[in-house]
């Protein structure tokens, strides 16, 4: 049976870190006369918008030899309402693994079921994984192991913060989450996460403190109708200057971008010194690298 990665808790904490830490090295030594990916071919289903998912995937492929195929639902069968059994018993036979970004975590299981190549997570309402290994991979380059650290997010509750609620788990530190009543996390993953959440409705007391904070944009994709109710239900949850000051001395900031400067952060903490924001996005390349990799090993 393939491995999978649909979401952050399909690792076990020695894996996670195995990946993230090859990840570094591989970032540290970029490859260039490797091609251990010669012959290999992933193919990339998106159904939502992508910049970083879509460029990271297809030069992770290059790099190491292999092809990546760019596959629209819209201009596929499943636009037209395949059964995804289907797609994903005839990609299996086509190609070397799947990367699926959609709206749906459960279609991601039932695509997986039927899938006898690893299938990847790019995306979807529930979870984010890939987008938390680049930023785990990002934290521990700058500040060593997270173990025993504390990370705030502050913010929407959404795919990006509850992979977050998983990584706590797997590295062993506290996780604070501060959202507006009505925009909690997945309440499941907060349970079953234990003491490594805290959960607070104050932004401030969520940084105090912190090593790390942690935010993202208030109006995800497929929510432009509530931009406007949004943005005053978010509005004193910016992470600017001021609020930073409360943190730890020493702590990051990371945004998985896009950003909207002026909303959930203003340009004077992105464009800060503590804003590891670029090194973030590049390591989407470096940790998706080492998780194909991870995957296609496992198969071995």
């Amino acid at each position: 049976m393939p491995r999978h990665l649909l979401k952050l808790s399909d690792l076990e904490p020695a894996e996670a870190m195995a990946i993230v830490t090859r990840a570094q090295a591989l970032r540290a030594r970029p490859p260039v006369a490797e091609r251990p990916f010669a012959g290999r071919t992933l193919a990339m289903i998106f159904a939502k918008n992508s910049t970083r998912t879509r460029v990271s995937f297809e030069s992770g492929m290059a790099k190491f030899g292999g092809h990546a195929l760019f596959l629209q639902t819209g201009t596929t069968q499943i636009g037209r309402d395949e059964p995804l059994s289907d797609t994903a018993r005839v990609l299996s036979r086509m190609v070397d693994a799947v990367m699926i970004r959609n709206d749906s975590q459960a279609d991601q299981a039932a695509f997986a079921r039927h899938a006898t190549v690893p299938v990847i997570n790019g995306l979807s309402d529930l979870h984010h994984p890939c987008q938390l290994l680049a930023d785990l991979q990002t934290w521990i380059a700058h500040r060593g192991n997270p173990a025993g650290k504390t990370v705030a997010w502050v913010g929407d509750g959404n795919n990006v913060c509850n992979s977050w609620i998983e990584a706590a788990t797997l590295f062993d530190f506290t996780l604070r989450i501060a959202t507006p009543t009505g925009y909690e996390a997945d309440a499941d993953l907060i349970n079953r996460a234990g003491k490594h959440v805290n959960i607070v409705t104050d932004a401030d007391q969520a940084v105090q403190g912190a090593d790390l904070v942690v935010t993202d944009t208030w109006t995800s994709m497929g929510q432009e109708a509530e931009a406007l109710e949004r943005r005053r239900v978010f509005s004193d949850y910016q992470v600017d200057a001021q609020r930073m000051t409360k943190a730890a001395p020493g702590a990051l900031f990371m945004h998985c971008l896009p950003a909207h400067r002026g909303e959930e952060v203003s340009a004077e903490v992105i464009e800060g010194p503590q804003s590891v924001v670029w090194d973030e996005a590049e390591n989407r390349l470096w940790a998706q690298m080492a998780l194909l990799e991870f995957l296609w090993a496992q198969g071995n």
